[in-house]
């Protein structure tokens, strides 16, 4: 479980991307830009990963952030179907861009678990999906931003959790 309170709990910045999500809160947001409060704390003062279209970015452009590696050789995992990776989103905004959600296999397989594009409403959405099995394969799930063309426009992460078998 990663709330973001304190770091990015093992999960890591793609070197290959344009740019980064960063660990902010809303008391620091302009006005405008992101969530009011996070999810975990319900307080501006709370922590989540952010990513903002602005006149640093193109359009078009990404960020991801990958979780550390989840392995399938733990037999609670070989044999379990219900692993699900649970998380809350806020995407809000005119000219917001997409995130999209893969699975990523040790051999960098990526199956994509969902595509989000354009504006979601200003709140925190709560959103669960399925890791299916592709045999011993060790895997990651990857959240990708993509930058819209609003400079106020941006998409929130909070509240990453996986299901405890693996």
């Amino acid at each position: 479980h990663c709330n973001f309170e304190f770091d990015l709990c093992g999960w890591k910045q793609d070197e290959n991307d344009d740019f980064d999500w960063h660990l902010r809160t809303s008391s620091t947001a302009k006005l405008g830009t992101g969530p009011a409060t996070d999810h975990t704390l319900q307080e501006p003062s709370g922590h989540y990963i952010f990513i903002k279209s602005s006149f640093f970015q193109l359009p078009g452009q990404k960020a991801r952030i990958s979780s550390p590696v989840l392995s399938r050789k733990n037999k609670n995992c070989k044999v379990c179907v219900g692993v699900v990776i649970i998380f809350y989103y806020h995407m809000y905004g005119a000219h917001i861009g997409s995130l999209i959600i893969y699975q990523k296999t040790t051999l960098k397989h990526e199956k994509i678990l969902l595509n989000l594009t354009g504006n979601q409403g200003n709140f925190w959405q709560r959103k669960a999906l399925n890791l299916s099995g592709d045999g011993d394969e060790d895997f990651q799930v990857v959240f990708e931003g993509i930058a819209g063309k609003g400079p106020k426009d941006g998409i929130a992460l909070d509240d990453l959790t996986f299901s405890r078998e693996c």
